[in-house]
């Protein structure tokens, strides 16, 4: 009997892992908004009745997307605010690993870049409390820092929303370049490095 739930219980999950997988295909040409649950359940070859044992809507499925795509980048923000090493350093494989993030996940960026002011309410909100929860994750790493003595909490939390959103902007920009040439991409690596050593100087000097 318990071998029977398991088989089932894997076959739901893979059912929904293909429902997941095929709205993320059918959205990079649109939005969530305009996206059908037939579009989807067509995709996978299921009827539209499977869809609910699954989701209660397309809102719910793009909730799922949202914690699908943000999952992966908790080392990427991690590895961009570490003290371990010099800061240089730091920010040139930071770059280099969003670069390779985009390049591995394109479909995942575009979606939560499209999404996050799209027109689809849950989405918007479960992106939100996600880039909240990561900025609180980052302030508790940065407070690990002895360039943190001194700030505030608020001061803390303001900067970790600056490394969230730029990683953020970054992403989008290698995703805008992924299919530019070579020169492109480069210039784009350049800009992003300035960038996130424009905000490295003013956390070092923040407390002048």
């Amino acid at each position: 009997m318990s071998h029977t739930l398991g088989v089932r219980q894997a076959q739901k999950q893979k059912t929904r892992q293909a429902l997941l997988d095929a709205a993320l295909r059918l959205l990079e040409e649109q939005s969530l908004s305009s996206l059908g649950l037939r579009e989807v359940t067509r995709a996978v070859g299921v009827a539209p009745t499977a869809f609910y044992r699954h989701f209660r809507s397309t809102a719910d499925l793009g909730v799922a997307l949202v914690e699908e795509a943000l999952g992966s980048l908790h080392p990427m923000i991690r590895t961009t605010v570490s003290t371990a090493d010099d800061s240089g350093e730091r920010i040139v494989r930071a770059v280099e690993l969003i670069a390779r993030h985009v390049e591995a996940y394109p479909a995942h960026v575009r979606f939560i870049a499209r999404e996050r002011h799209g027109g689809v309410q849950p989405v918007r909100e479960a992106i939100r409390e996600q880039l909240v929860r990561f900025a609180r994750e980052v302030k508790d790493e940065l407070a690990k820092d002895p360039q943190a003595q001194g700030w505030s909490d608020d001061d803390l939390l303001m900067l970790a929303h600056l490394y969230v959103d730029q990683m953020l902007i970054t992403a989008s920009l290698f995703l805008e370049a992924l299919d530019a040439p070579r020169e492109e991409r480069e210039r784009v690596t350049q800009v992003a490095t300035r960038q996130l050593r424009l905000i490295s100087v003013g956390r070092r000097h923040w407390l002048d």
